[in-house]
């Protein structure tokens, strides 16, 4: 059994990801986010549901005392985020931590879908994100980034990773099958650690994210 704390924990993937842990796992799950009554407590054995902004380091090193695992699924600006998430895992002796973010991290983006990508995020969000993980990997925590193609909810577990360095391949991925994928580094402590992994769904690849798969 680990003790895990889920920041960002009214996100979709990380509803989802708190739901199966509850029912295949006997992990202890602390939920962190703002407006904490968006959320309603399934196990009050347990789940415990915090209040608090990534943002401020010393209140989010609290509920970090004493986790196994820290889960990341956040929006906004990044960077001011990761150094915060790092800075408390120091204080805290914490080192293994799960980030969620987006494809285009170093460029490996391969064609026409990079320069749709790129423009569609716009380069003031992409060098965010690129600085947020660069903090990551700078640091001495022990971190998984999750990579991920646009996300669909569609209802299918399918995907393929790649490594750091490889060229990024499909368009899509839905957010059952990044759940799946984070249930899986929780599972199993050996897997992509510290490594940059991202995640599509196989037979995606295009100049443009292939939503129309959705509808067959």
């Amino acid at each position: 059994m680990s003790n895990i704390l889920i920041l960002g924990a009214n996100g979709q993937i990380a509803r989802l990801v708190t739901e199966l842990l509850l029912k295949e796992s006997s992990h202890q799950l602390t939920l962190y986010l703002r407006n904490p009554q968006r959320l309603s407590v399934i196990d009050p054995i347990r789940e415990r549901i915090v209040d608090g902004d990534v943002n401020e380091t010393n209140k989010l090193a609290q509920p970090m005392a004493g986790k196994d695992i820290v889960y990341a699924n956040l929006g906004g600006v990044f960077e001011p985020q990761a150094a915060s998430i790092v800075q408390s895992m120091k204080q805290t002796g914490v080192k293994r931590l799960i980030y969620v973010t987006g494809l285009g991290l170093y460029h490996e983006v391969p064609g026409e879908f990079d320069e749709w990508n790129k423009r569609t995020i716009g380069s003031e969000v992409m060098d965010d994100t690129r600085r947020a993980a660069k903090i990551i990997e700078n640091s001495e925590v022990n971190y998984t980034i999750i990579r991920a193609a646009y996300m669909t909810n569609d209802n299918v577990i399918k995907y393929e990773l790649t490594q750091k360095g490889k060229p990024f391949k499909g368009t899509i991925i839905s957010r059952k099958s990044i759940a799946d994928y984070i249930l899986q580094l929780i599972a199993d402590k050996d897997l992509d650690n510290y490594a940059s992994v991202g995640i599509d769904q196989p037979g995606t690849e295009g100049d443009r994210p292939m939503y129309s798969l959705l509808r067959r």
